[in-house]
């Protein structure tokens, strides 16, 4: 979606509107003869009047993303955001889901918890691995770091994500929830990082939850409570 189809499809329709707040999230099937890039959809906004806006693309094998959207950001939603995203403060989402093809590194949830200070809900989609990323977290330099805090955060799911992921923001070590309710996660996953609910470092983010658990098509509800 661009400025130009903007204005040929709902603005021409619109003569008295003054005012367009937007938030536009698109996908579809790669064609390279058209694609525009990220510069030259925020001019097809410029020439009609919206320049302040931004776009976020992503480009994978068969599929391209697009993110457009007014500034400043003005809604509770934003889904499938990937590694690579613009330096904007998104202070009013609470709601958000991460997916991306490659892994997410430690410091993509440190930028995370910094340009979305008001998180509530957070869904991390990707299978892929940490395995080199972890090595990097377990290094000395990087556990001098400070835990990353998300300090509204209530529900997060985990359900698509890789075990690596389940470890990291399971572990209090490096990810702070302290209003942490509501886990969606592989019960799989979860007591093998937690050790059968008893290892340390992950017993502040797993304490009085309530959890949705997966085992293949099967969806179970429970409660857990660890003594810390």
């Amino acid at each position: 979606v661009d400025g130009t189809q903007i204005n040929n499809e709902i603005f021409i329709h619109m003569p008295l509107l003054q005012k367009f707040n937007f938030y536009i999230h698109t996908g579809s099937y790669r064609n390279d003869s058209i694609r525009l890039s990220s510069d030259e959809i925020r001019r097809t906004f410029a020439n009609i009047g919206y320049p302040h806006m931004d776009c976020i693309r992503y480009d994978f094998p068969y599929m391209a993303v697009c993110h457009v959207f007014s500034l400043p950001f003005m809604f509770e939603n934003f889904e499938f955001l990937g590694n690579s995203f613009p330096s904007i403060v998104f202070d009013r989402v609470t709601s958000l889901s991460v997916s991306d093809e490659v892994p997410f590194e430690h410091e993509f949830f440190v930028r995370l918890a910094r340009h979305f200070p008001s998180l509530k809900e957070l869904s991390v989609i990707n299978r892929e691995s940490q395995s080199n990323v972890s090595d990097q977290l377990n290094s000395q330099e990087t556990q001098s770091f400070p835990p990353i805090e998300y300090p509204y955060l209530t529900s997060l799911s985990l359900v698509y994500a890789n075990i690596d992921y389940v470890d990291q923001l399971l572990n209090q070590e490096k990810i702070v929830l302290p209003c942490l309710t509501k886990l969606e996660v592989n019960y799989d996953y979860l007591t093998s990082v937690t050790n059968n609910f008893t290892r340390d470092a992950t017993r502040l983010n797993c304490a009085k939850k309530r959890f949705e658990h997966y085992n293949g098509n099967n969806l179970s509800h429970g409660d857990f409570n660890l003594n810390l």
